[in-house]
């Protein structure tokens, strides 16, 4: 097989600087870029002991370099079906980087590349890209429901990348057959696009069709979660909404507490859903919307507390019992477990008037070893997976019967294309004081997500840091929904005064930061730019010194956010621009340059304040 097209010869700017200080800039550098990887489906391995089954390949080409194999696994009769993996491999020419729905910062060790994806875990692509940003191939597959093993990886001996998926490496319910798509995209094309286009096709699929996107769940919010952990009050809370309306924030998440006394972090208490540390829960959730603001109430879907009141009911109907947490885990294959949580939540909502939820730990929904892949005794489902769509699929359905608005939150790892349809909000898992984490994981989410609901883990910082240091919190997901967890009436007034600044630029700027064009720099390097832009305007953000490209697609209002520590920002017009207004300001909004001047085509240097702002407007 002819594996490569002819190679073509492109001249890039290097945008990496290496020292941005009072010394020069790197020079141009011209690289060598391969047009794209050449895919042939007949080169495709099965590999497996498929006894009575048969697996049967079928490839359309949708346009040149993007493919489209059909998959179907068939037996004579129903049999639990046997593991088997579609294996190829291609030439390690050209590529600089894997990306995946994985929860790593690593990007570049192949060896790291494998991962599981279900329902409520990840979500099945893989995609290699070059130093360019530029996608070299991606395969992702069609069927976000059951267990797939995907991985890709350098073979030492041939320098060849080897890709592997692999279906049913999980003991899964009988069948009589199986389809599947895999789409392979070998298009010299940026990353960004590639990735968007695979979460578009998984949202054109049946059943597979996004929740809508309430209009308050694209607002910033607080969290109790960092700031209160279990030991919430709602004289505190409504003190903290209070403050928090002041500076921009409009809704409320409470989070683990309200429903036991228990301060042990663990979950042996849970699963009542008695709200025991607040009283009159309703009377709470009045106060937060006499401030005008939403409030979600935190829920862990499927666990049981071995202390619980409820735990003697549903005897037998656990998957397994969480070691070291105290707490059971439900099997959703019982309809009377399903009505019990979706029950649970109607209830909260129409009594308590709750705007949403917090739903979480769904990815503890997955069987074992143990597990036993029969619609019998009691189960109504053979499949943990199947089960949890339908749980999933009846909760939203019932509760938006009740709030059509209503916001659901999910937290990596469940953020994969089936989970669009369940919730319209995505969240960054746990990374506290954690901003560069931060910042790669909401833009990880972003690239798979469309336009549901990005929001980043709740942000924090220690009280005594630096205002500039704690502002790095917020800059580093910028391009993300806010979620603030400090005591606002604990933090200093510089700080408060930062926050104040910069929540209310994003909510300013909030149609160019999530629905402008999104275009993080580098994966490899956790995304070091980070720029989104419309018609309006373009905001940049710069996480390490690097040299700012601003071109004929600006042409707009340019906002550079330095979110570093050094001062200087070097910016390479492409285009001249006359009598521009320059404002700098420091992080927490101080002016410090107003000025109107020309700004001649090629580098310029700007002098920005650590975690500080420089708008360029045009006067036309």
């Amino acid at each position: 097989m002819r594996m490569w097209a002819v190679i073509i010869v492109v001249v890039v700017g290097l945008l990496l600087i290496s020292n941005c200080g009072d010394s020069g800039l790197s020079e141009e550098v011209t690289l060598s870029v391969s047009d794209r990887i050449e895919f042939d489906s007949k080169l495709i391995d099965i590999d497996g002991e498929l006894g009575s089954f048969e697996v049967s390949l079928k490839t359309e080409e949708v346009e040149e370099g993007l493919f489209v194999v059909n998959v179907l696994l068939t037996a004579p009769e129903a049999e639990i079906p046997p593991k088997f993996s579609l294996k190829w491999k291609v030439p390690s020419v050209d590529i600089s980087g894997y990306w995946t729905p994985k929860i790593s910062l690593d990007k570049a060790t192949y060896y790291s590349s494998s991962f599981t994806s279900r329902a409520a875990r990840y979500a099945p692509v893989i995609a290699l890209y070059n130093s360019d940003d530029t996608n070299r191939m991606t395969f992702a597959c069609s069927d976000g429901l059951r267990s797939i093993d995907l991985r890709s990886y350098v073979v030492e001996e041939d320098a060849n990348f080897h890709n592997i998926i692999t279906f049913f490496a999980e003991k899964s319910p009988p069948i009589t057959e199986y389809t599947v798509q895999l789409r392979v995209d070998a298009r010299s094309i940026p990353l960004t696009e590639c990735l968007k286009e695979v979460s578009e096709w998984w949202a054109s699929q049946e059943n597979y069709k996004p929740a809508p996107v309430p209009d308050a769940a694209r607002r910033p919010m607080y969290s109790t979660w960092y700031s209160f952990h279990q030991s919430i009050t709602a004289d505190e809370v409504v003190e903290q909404c209070r403050l928090g309306k002041e500076i921009g924030l409009e809704a409320v998440i409470v989070d683990d507490g309200w429903q036991t006394l228990d301060s042990s972090r663990g979950y042996a208490f849970t699963g009542d859903w008695e709200p025991v540390r607040i009283g009159d829960m309703r009377a709470f959730v009045g106060r937060v919307h006499e401030l005008d603001m939403k409030f979600l109430l935190w829920y862990s879907v499927p666990l049981m507390g071995e202390k619980s009141k409820n735990v003697e009911k549903f005897r037998g109907k656990f998957l397994r019992y969480w070691q070291g947490q105290g707490s059971y885990v439900l099997d959703p294959r019982f309809l009377e477990v399903r009505e019990f949580i979706i029950n649970t939540y109607e209830k909260a909502l129409r009594e308590w008037n709750l705007d949403g939820f917090k739903l979480d730990f769904i990815g503890m929904f997955r069987p074992d070893e143990n597990t036993v892949f029969e619609a019998s005794e009691g189960r109504d489902f053979a499949s943990v997976d199947k089960a949890v769509d339908r749980l999933m699929t009846d909760i939203m359905a019932r509760l938006r019967a009740i709030r059509p608005d209503i916001m659901i939150e999910f937290r990596q790892p469940y953020i994969g294309p089936l989970m669009r349809k369940y919730g319209n909000m995505f969240r960054a898992t746990d990374c506290p004081n954690m901003a560069i984490v931060n910042r790669v994981r909401t833009t990880d989410i972003r690239l798979l997500s469309g336009d549901t609901a990005v929001h980043s883990d709740m942000f924090m910082w220690h009280y005594e840091d630096t205002v500039e240091s704690a502002a790095l919190q917020i800059l580093n997901i910028l391009f993300s929904v806010p979620q603030l967890s400090v005591k606002l009436n604990g933090i200093p007034d510089d700080h408060r005064e930062m926050v104040r600044f910069w929540i209310g630029y994003w909510n300013e700027n909030r149609d160019v930061l999530l629905d402008g064009e999104f275009l993080p720099v580098n994966p490899a390097a956790n995304y070091p730019l980070i720029r989104a832009g419309n018609d309006r305007k373009t905001i940049v953000a710069v996480y390490n010194d690097m040299l700012i490209m601003v071109g004929e697609r600006d042409l707009g209002d340019i906002d550079i956010v330095n979110a570093k520590s050094r001062t200087a920002i070097a910016i390479d017009f492409l285009l001249s621009i006359r009598d521009a207004r320059i404002t700098v300001f420091d992080c927490t909004g101080k002016e410090i340059r107003n000025e109107v001047s020309s700004i001649g085509k090629g580098i310029q240097k700007f002098s920005v304040p650590a975690s500080g702002l420089l708008t360029i407007r045009r006067s036309e």
